[in-house]
């Protein structure tokens, strides 16, 4: 139960923007992270047009088309297999938001929960679960993604897993800093007095208190998801055949392609340097947007 501020500084509260505003102020005071915001909108926009406007169908093979240069009939050229480059990089970005955000909000989501829970509950609690948390974090996160989906095969939801658990513990450890402080406010210690079970404290109490963090460490993760899913797909641990994806495309390009076809490994990079880019670039400006101490205006 929040504690209400004191009559008189209730004129002194600042009233509320609404989301036009500061996404307005954002865009002005952060031109950079708008690009980077920009840049993800329109992948998302493209993956939710990819029937409409793409040119070919993804996964259909023109065996009399194998290795066509960019022209227009083909505006980035075929595979090896005749498939359209553009049609796949299209389809390719909804395999990337699939699994980057999903694996990033389910991660970034359980991590927060966990930290919460280990600063508000604290003792043997704080200390069994930040061990744990250590474990995981002992590992690099390419390491044990490998492992994983090595274990539990290659489909998409096991890649979304995969991805998943490694970022757990780095989002539960940043939070838990966080819901520390958190927990020795007056409103968790009135809602305690209140009588309110544990789980109603920390989801209506605590776990808004932390989205600040929560945000940037989502926004860090799906650079990160974007890029573990094509490198996974590209050692062939992650997306297989036919399905379209940029790590996977960036496989098919191999080495005896590699003067003879090179738009088969040009396009699938650019896309994964600049998907990733736009990701770090928006999550940075985010960060600043949203720490108090990093604030210019």
């Amino acid at each position: 139960m929040a504690i209400s501020p004191p009559i008189d500084q209730v004129a002194a509260l600042p009233a509320q923007d609404s989301w036009f505003t500061a996404a307005r102020r954002f865009c002005l005071g952060r031109p950079l992270g708008a690009i980077g915001a920009a840049v993800i909108v329109v992948m998302f926009v493209v993956a939710v047009l990819a029937p409409l406007i793409s040119p070919y169908d993804p996964v259909v093979n023109d065996f009399a088309g194998m290795l066509a240069a960019p022209s227009r009939a083909h505006w980035l050229g075929t595979d090896a297999f005749g498939r359209d480059v553009l049609s796949r990089l299209i389809y390719g970005s909804r395999t990337a938001l699939l699994v980057g955000f999903g694996a990033s909000v389910l991660g970034a989501t359980l991590g927060a929960v966990l930290g919460v829970a280990s600063a508000y509950f604290g003792g043997r609690v704080d200390l069994y679960l930040q061990r744990l948390m250590d474990i995981f974090l002992s590992f690099p996160l390419i390491i044990l993604a490998l492992a994983l989906v090595a274990i539990l095969g290659n489909s998409i939801p096991n890649l979304i897993l995969a991805i998943m658990i490694p970022m757990i513990p780095r989002a539960a450890l940043v939070i838990r800093s966080s819901a520390l402080a958190i927990r020795e406010m007056p409103y968790v210690d009135a809602a305690r007095a209140a009588g309110f079970r544990h789980g109603r404290i920390i989801m209506r109490h605590m776990l808004p208190n932390v989205m600040a963090p929560y945000l940037i460490m989502l926004t860090a993760f799906l650079g990160q998801a974007v890029l573990l899913e094509s490198s996974l797909s590209f050692l062939g641990l992650g997306v297989q055949e036919p399905i379209p994806a940029w790590g996977l495309m960036l496989r098919g390009a191999a080495v005896e392609f590699a003067e003879t076809a090179p738009w088969m490994a040009i396009f699938p990079g650019l896309a994964i340097s600049l998907s990733v880019f736009a990701f770090n670039l928006f999550g940075d400006s985010l960060r600043d947007a949203l720490d108090p101490r990093l604030r210019t205006q």
